[in-house]
C-alpha cells in the first residue's frame, strides 16, 4: 500500500503560524529551510540594497527582500522565495495591491548559496525561476566569491573580482562589481 502526502496550498502556507523556520512550497510540498546565516544575509542585503536604491531612484519598480513569496505555479501550488527580487513598475501597476504572494515570477532574482544549500537544490530553484518567466537570476556563491548570471536560453556567465553584474534590459543602468558584494567578507 502506498501513502500519498497531502499537498499544501499557497493559502495554507500563508496562514501558517511563525515557527522560526522559512518555508517554500514546491509543487504542493512544503520545504523547510533554516533562517539565513549572518554572512548570507549580509551578501543578499549588499546586492539587494544596491539594486533597491537604483530602482527607487529611477522609479523602475519594486525590490522585495528575502522571504517574499512568489506564486509561480498552481495545481499544485508552487511558491518560491528568493533572497531579493525585482518586479517592473508596469507589472506592479497592472496588478495593483497584493495581500498574499505575488502572482507570478519576479523579473530579476538574487539567490545567495548558503552553507547548507546543495548545488542541485539551488539549480532546481534557478530552473523554477527561469521556467516561470524570470529574465535574470543572479546566484551569489560565497564559497568561491563568484556570481553566476542565468538567463533563459543562454549559457551561464560566471563573474568574479572586478567583473560587473548589470541589470541588462530588465534594470537598465544598474551595475555592481562582484568584489563590491564580497567587500568585508571574512
Amino acid at each position: 500500500m502506498t501513502t500519498r502526502r497531502r499537498l499544501v496550498t499557497a493559502g495554507e502556507l500563508l496562514d501558517m503560524p511563525d515557527d522560526g523556520w522559512r518555508y517554500e512550497l514546491v509543487r504542493g510540498e512544503l520545504r523547510r529551510m533554516p533562517p539565513a546565516g549572518f554572512e548570507d544575509g549580509r551578501l543578499a542585503s549588499e546586492a539587494g540594497s544596491s539594486l533597491g536604491n537604483y530602482v527607487k531612484e529611477h522609479n523602475l519598480g519594486v525590490v522585495c527582500a528575502s522571504e517574499t513569496g512568489f506564486l509561480i505555479g498552481t495545481e499544485p501550488d508552487h511558491v518560491r522565495a528568493p533572497d531579493a527580487a525585482f518586479v517592473r513598475r508596469e507589472r506592479v501597476e497592472a496588478i495593483g495591491a497584493v495581500s498574499g504572494y505575488w502572482p507570478g515570477a519576479p523579473d530579476l532574482v538574487i539567490e545567495v548559496i548558503s552553507p547548507n544549500d546543495r548545488y542541485t537544490e539551488v539549480e532546481e530553484k534557478v530552473e523554477d525561476w527561469l521556467k516561470a518567466g524570470t529574465a535574470i537570476v543572479i546566484i551569489i556563491n560565497p564559497r568561491n566569491r563568484t556570481a553566476t548570471i542565468r538567463r533563459p536560453s543562454q549559457a551561464p556567465a560566471i563573474l568574479s573580482g572586478q567583473d560587473i553584474i548589470d541589470g541588462g534590459e530588465v534594470v537598465p543602468g544598474w551595475q555592481i562589481a562582484v568584489a563590491e558584494i564580497f567587500a568585508g567578507l571574512m
